[in-house]
């Protein structure tokens, strides 16, 4: 046996930060490959039986979604990137002044996530249950 599973003077090391993958990178791939189905089908568009050419749609479909993304997800981020920093700047002026949001509660429970103009309001009461609207398809009815 190792010397961490006897004595435990071996410390776990930290857990790395999470990594945020690349969401326009990963839009432009989606797409990429709606499109490169969409022209496979349309290439071979008249050797497929009639019940199936609803193919071609469905990829002509995804390739426009796409390209919809990527427009929109930068403007999605740059959003979010002004919400933060206006979240950030009522953070620090309520910290300078010495009152705290939402009764000192910060944070999930806190009610205190989004913007004052946001209008957000957090229902996470921090259970570990499962809540119907957070498991689509799924019932919490007996």
């Amino acid at each position: 046996m190792s010397q961490s599973r006897q004595g435990g003077t071996d410390e776990r090391r930290p857990a790395p930060p999470p990594r945020e993958a690349d969401d326009r990178q990963v839009t432009a791939v989606i797409t990429a490959g709606w499109a490169i189905a969409l022209v496979v089908l349309v290439a071979i568009r008249h050797s497929l039986p009639a019940d199936v050419r609803w193919w071609v749609w469905t990829c002509a479909f995804g390739l426009g979604m796409g390209l919809f993304g990527l427009w929109y997800v930068p403007f999605l981020k740059r959003h979010r990137a002004r919400l933060a920093a206006r979240r950030a700047q009522l953070d620090a002026s309520s910290d300078a002044s010495g009152v705290s949001g939402a009764g000192g509660a910060s944070g999930p429970a806190g009610g205190s996530d989004a913007g004052a103009d946001s209008g957000y309001v957090s229902r996470d009461s921090g259970s570990n249950a499962v809540s119907s609207t957070e498991t689509p398809g799924r019932s919490t009815k007996s």
